[in-house]
């Protein structure tokens, strides 16, 4: 599996009950998001797209290959499109975290889409072979910006190695929330995510 970085947002606000169950979990299992970005009809979409092992895609948890991915932008310009929420529509770049990890520590388990994993059109690499050649292509026609590279189920916060944050009010609050929970995970100001 590839050392590739992958990327996912949340809200700085949902950081700590992530921390609390030490995990990330798809969407489908999260019964109450303290502040939860998708609209109901993206919440219904990603239920009802399925992934070509028939599983739908909210029970994933998705990551993105680059921080300036097409979702992040969106909601960096006000979440305007009907995928968002109204709480995504009010909140500011700079009250969300990236989550950062690898493929390699997604597993073997990981699936990669080419795009929005709830579109239509989408394909889907699903063995470490595909997923090598996908990545290959999707570098090469720098196509990266929509894809999806997705977890079945939950990840575990461990195997995330970077936690990166708009401020450094913002990473006080995440080191306090990390130490809190007995986290060792790196805390980075990186401003350039945040931007608009």
């Amino acid at each position: 599996m590839s050392d590739q970085r992958v990327y996912h947002v949340t809200h700085i606000s949902n950081l700590e009950s992530i921390l609390r169950e030490g995990q990330l979990v798809a969407a489908a299992s999260i019964e109450d998001a303290i502040l939860d970005i998708s609209s109901p009809l993206t919440r219904e979409l990603r239920g009802a797209a399925s992934l070509s092992t028939g599983e739908p895609v909210d029970r994933y948890v998705p990551f993105s290959l680059v921080p300036e991915s097409a979702a992040w932008r969106e909601l960096r310009a006000g979440a305007s499109e009907p995928r968002w929420s109204d709480a995504a529509r009010t909140a500011t770049p700079t009250d969300f975290v990236f989550l950062v990890s690898t493929v390699r520590a997604l597993g073997e388990d990981a699936v990669l889409a080419d795009g929005d994993a709830a579109a239509s059109l989408t394909r889907f690499a699903t063995d470490e072979k595909a997923i090598t050649r996908m990545l290959g292509n999707l570098r090469a026609d720098e196509l990266t910006d929509d894809a999806e590279v997705l977890i079945h189920g939950s990840f575990a916060f461990d195997d995330v190695q970077l936690v990166g944050v708009a401020s450094d009010k913002a990473r006080e609050r995440v080191k306090s929330l990390l130490d809190g929970a007995s986290f060792k995970t790196k805390v980075a100001v990186y401003p350039p995510w945040f931007i608009q």
